[in-house]
């Protein structure tokens, strides 16, 4: 297993700050020492390809506060950027690729706006990655606070023959808690769709890598690495 190419480090980023939630509670979140670009350096000498970039303030919002840190991270990251966060509108991610980034997260606009989601995945073919985050076997909307009655395997059966990237696929009920993974809604959700999946959600140990690895296209990791439990050098 390469592992830097199949972990994908997360960088939450909130009101400048290096944060991370437990299970995307916002008045749970962990402050870390550090600042986004300084960790994008980090990431890029240790041999990472890809980097997950959130504007929480953004994802909270409804449309990123942290565009400067974004600009600062993709000046010294030479791997690609994948970054969500509020981007809910055609012209916020036309800005976001001008920009440099690589691939824009979303999640909300696919629901509850399904026709400027179509126009930007026909404008921007294979550059969008479609968020499905799972609350209790329902995908939640709008910073993981609204729930909707669609399941992870309704919406990403709907959008596999469109022009997407693929899926970052989170458990929320497991995101941010070191808790381990649970592999089982992985190997549901590849078994309705072709294109590929990233799972996020529960990370403790290399150990956990390894379950996935086989069975999903790459894995994001953040507090796993932040807390020592994945050693990445030069942290």
């Amino acid at each position: 297993m390469d592992i830097k190419s199949f972990v994908i480090p997360a960088i939450d980023i909130k009101e400048g700050k290096v944060i991370r939630l437990f299970r995307g509670e916002f008045d749970k979140a962990k402050v870390y020492p550090y600042i986004p670009e300084e960790l994008a350096g980090i990431f890029g000498a240790a041999g990472f390809k890809r980097i997950h970039l959130v504007d929480l303030d953004g994802a909270e919002g409804g449309k990123p506060k942290n565009i400067q840190h974004i600009k600062r991270v993709r000046a010294v990251f030479n791997g690609e950027i994948e970054f969500g966060g509020g981007v809910r509108s055609y012209g916020l991610a036309k800005a976001l690729f001008d920009e440099g980034i690589d691939y824009v997260v979303i999640g909300t606009l696919a629901l509850k706006d399904p026709d400027e989601f179509e126009r930007i995945i026909l404008d921007f073919p294979g550059k969008v990655i479609l968020s499905i985050d799972s609350k209790e076997g329902k995908v939640a909307v709008g910073g993981w606070r609204e729930e909707s009655s669609t399941t992870p395997e309704e919406l990403a059966s709907a959008y596999d023959s469109k022009p997407i990237w693929g899926y970052l696929y989170t458990i929320i009920e497991r995101d941010g808690s070191l808790e381990g993974v649970d592999v089982k809604p992985y190997r549901e959700i590849k078994s309705v769709v072709k294109k590929p999946v990233l799972a996020s959600g529960g990370v403790s140990s290399l150990e956990d890598v390894e379950k996935l690895y086989g069975v999903v296209d790459g894995v994001v990791v953040g507090k796993a690495i932040y807390e020592g439990r994945i050693p990445v050098e030069g942290f």
